[in-house]
């Protein structure tokens, strides 16, 4: 990849990053919570093993964020109506002014992609489709630590 390319892609993940942690931090929020809370919006209950799996947390780090969202009203600790001996962590709110918070955003980018002609948009949308894939496998490599993983 051309170096001016991988910088103009650094640079782009450097600000999603940029603007999670300071959405977290405009509802009073750590990133990995709002992370987390997005993750049990997109999925669905999961135990906190999954939870923890899909935010890169270990056990302990993982219950102590679920104490942390429980406690604010975002989550509750449920019996998993497969298996009752299981827990699972279910989203029950949102997080107050977070739609206010990520706006700005979402009308910037909406300008954005109004500028792309339908088939243009289908590449994109394709592309962030696989990438979200690729860095989801990539994570799990990383996880799995070195020599661990295919």
């Amino acid at each position: 990849m051309p170096t001016d390319a991988s910088e103009i892609y650094r640079r782009y993940l450097s600000a999603v990053m940029l603007h999670g942690h300071a959405g977290a931090r405009a509802v009073d929020l750590g990133a990995t919570d709002l992370y987390a809370l997005n993750i049990l919006d997109l999925t669905g209950p999961l135990t906190p093993g999954e939870l923890g799996a899909r935010t890169g947390l270990t056990t302990g780090p993982t219950t102590r964020l679920v104490d942390r969202l429980e406690k604010a009203g975002y989550v509750r600790r449920a019996a998993d109506p497969a298996d009752r001996r299981k827990v699972i962590v279910e989203p029950v709110g949102r997080p107050g002014g977070l739609d206010r918070a990520l706006d700005p955003a979402r009308r910037r980018i909406a300008a954005l992609l109004g500028g792309y002609t339908p088939e243009q948009l289908t590449v994109l949308f394709d592309y962030f489709t696989r990438a979200a894939e690729a860095y989801r496998e990539s994570a799990e490599e990383l996880q799995d630590g070195p020599g661990k993983s295919a």
